[in-house]
C-alpha cells in the first residue's frame, strides 16, 4: 500500500500538523504502508525512515512550481494521497483517492494575514458573512470547492465537522478522529517523576509565585493580549508567554502600558523538549484563543497533570469540562476572563482541578487515533 503524504509543514517545524505527522507515520509503516512525504521548508531530509522531499520557501511562484513538479510522480505512484493542507499545488493525476485532514479554515487565516478582513474577525462569523472584498470571497469559494473534491475528510473535533459540512461537504464524508499523543513521544522528555517544585527549580522559576503559562503563536486570534489585560485584576499572578510571532512587540508594549512588565515574561520560542517542564512548573496552562480545532497544547497539559484555562471556542469545550479538569471562559469577554482567573487562583482550586486532569483523557488515545485513521485510509486502497 502506497501513501503519499502532502503537507505544508513538517518536523522539526513547530505546529500541530508537523507533530502529528512525525508521530503517526511510523505507526502507518508498521501497518504496511510505504510512505513518501512532500512538504515546504528547509533542513535535513535524512533519518526519517521514509523518503522526504522539502521544497524551499522561495518566491511564491517558484515554490508553487517546485511543489507541483515534485508532486506529479508521487500522485502517479500512490494508492492513496493524504493531504494535510488545502490549497497545495497537487496538479497531477487524480487516479489515487485523496483524503484530507482539516484542522482549521485556511481561507480565514489567509484573509486576516493579507488584510482582506479585519484582524479581529471571528472565524465563526467568517463562515456565514459576505465580505465586500472579492479576494476573501473567492478564497472562501476555492476552499469549499477543494474540500468538496476530496474523497474523505478527517477532522479532530465535532466543532470542525460542523464547519466543514457548512462548506458543502456531505456529512458522511467527514470523519471525527480526536487528536492524541503517544504516552512516550519521540520529541518529549520523560517528566513523569518531575514535581512542580522540581520543574520550577530546573527552570530557575520562583517557588512561591502563582504562575500562568500560555503557549501559542503570537497572532491576534490566540488571545494573549486578552490574558495580559485580564491579569490587571488578578494581583500577584505572573504570566509566562511561550511563543513567537508578529504581535510580540505589541504585546510587550501592552504589558508595559498596564504596568505589568514585571509580571509578564516573554520566553520566546520554547523547544518541544523543554515545554513539558514549563507545563509542570505552571499552576495552569491558559489558551484563550478565538479558534482551536482541537488543541495538542491542552492535551499535553492535562497529560502532565496541569489543569487548564481555555476559551469556550472551537474544540476547547470537547477537551475541557468546566470545573472538572479546568475552567472555560467566555470569548471574547475580558471581564469574564478576569473572574475565571480569580476563581482559578482561589485557595484549594488548583489542587482540586489537578486531581481530575485525567478525567476523560481516555477519549484522546493515541492507538485509537492511529487505528481509526488507518482504517479510513485503507478503505480507498
Amino acid at each position: 500500500m502506497k501513501l503519499f503524504v502532502a503537507s505544508g509543514i513538517f518536523h522539526p517545524e513547530p505546529g500541530g500538523p508537523a507533530t502529528y505527522l512525525r508521530e503517526i507515520l511510523p505507526q502507518f509503516q508498521e501497518r504496511g504502508w510505504e510512505i513518501r512525504v512532500l512538504t515546504y521548508g528547509e533542513g535535513s531530509t535524512e533519518g526519517y525512515g521514509y523518503p522526504l522531499t522539502r521544497i524551499p520557501r522561495k518566491m511564491l511562484p517558484l515554490r508553487l512550481l517546485g511543489y507541483a513538479t515534485a508532486s506529479r510522480p508521487l500522485l502517479a505512484w500512490a494508492d492513496v494521497v493524504y493531504v494535510h493542507t488545502l490549497a497545495l499545488p497537487l496538479w497531477g493525476s487524480r487516479r489515487a483517492p485523496r483524503v484530507a485532514k482539516v484542522v482549521g479554515d485556511e481561507a480565514w487565516e489567509r484573509a486576516i494575514r493579507k488584510g482582506w478582513v479585519p484582524q479581529t474577525t471571528d472565524i465563526d462569523d467568517f463562515q456565514t458573512r459576505h465580505y465586500d472584498n472579492n479576494m476573501a470571497e473567492l478564497d472562501k469559494a476555492k476552499r469549499s470547492r477543494e474540500a468538496r473534491g476530496m474523497d474523505a475528510i478527517i477532522v479532530p473535533s465535532q466543532y470542525l465537522k460542523r464547519m466543514v459540512v457548512s462548506w458543502g461537504v456531505e456529512p458522511e464524508c467527514v470523519h471525527v478522529i480526536y487528536n492524541a499523543m503517544p504516552s512516550h513521544s519521540t520529541v518529549d522528555v520523560d517528566t513523569a517523576s518531575l514535581t512542580q517544585v522540581d520543574a520550577r527549580a530546573a527552570l530557575g522559576l520562583p517557588q512561591d509565585v502563582p504562575l500562568l503559562l500560555t503557549a501559542a503563536r503570537l497572532t491576534p486570534w490566540k488571545g494573549v493580549q486578552h490574558l495580559i489585560v485580564a491579569l490587571r485584576s488578578v494581583p500577584g499572578v505572573h504570566l509566562l508567554v511561550a511563543g513567537v510571532g508578529d504581535m510580540l512587540p505589541e504585546l510587550r508594549s501592552l504589558a508595559a502600558q498596564h504596568g505589568l512588565s514585571e509580571r509578564v515574561t516573554f520566553l520566546g520560542l520554547v523547544g518541544r523538549e523543554r515545554m513539558p517542564t514549563y507545563i509542570r512548573a505552571a499552576d495552569y496552562l491558559a489558551l484563550y484563543s478565538g479558534y482551536e480545532g482541537l488543541s495538542h497544547t491542552l492535551l499535553e497539559a492535562l497529560r502532565e497533570g496541569t489543569p487548564v484555562i481555555a476559551s469556550d471556542k472551537g474544540g476547547n469545550p470537547e477537551v475541557v469540562t468546566h470545573g472538572v479538569n479546568g475552567l472555560l471562559a467566555p470569548y471574547v469577554d475580558v471581564d469574564a476572563l478576569s473572574d475565571v482567573l480569580r476563581q482559578a487562583f482561589a485557595p484549594g482550586q488548583r489542587s482540586r482541578l489537578a486531581a481530575n486532569t485525567q478525567v476523560g483523557i481516555e477519549r484522546f488515545d493515541f492507538d485509537r487515533m492511529v487505528e481509526q485513521t488507518n482504517a479510513i485510509l485503507r478503505q480507498f486502497v
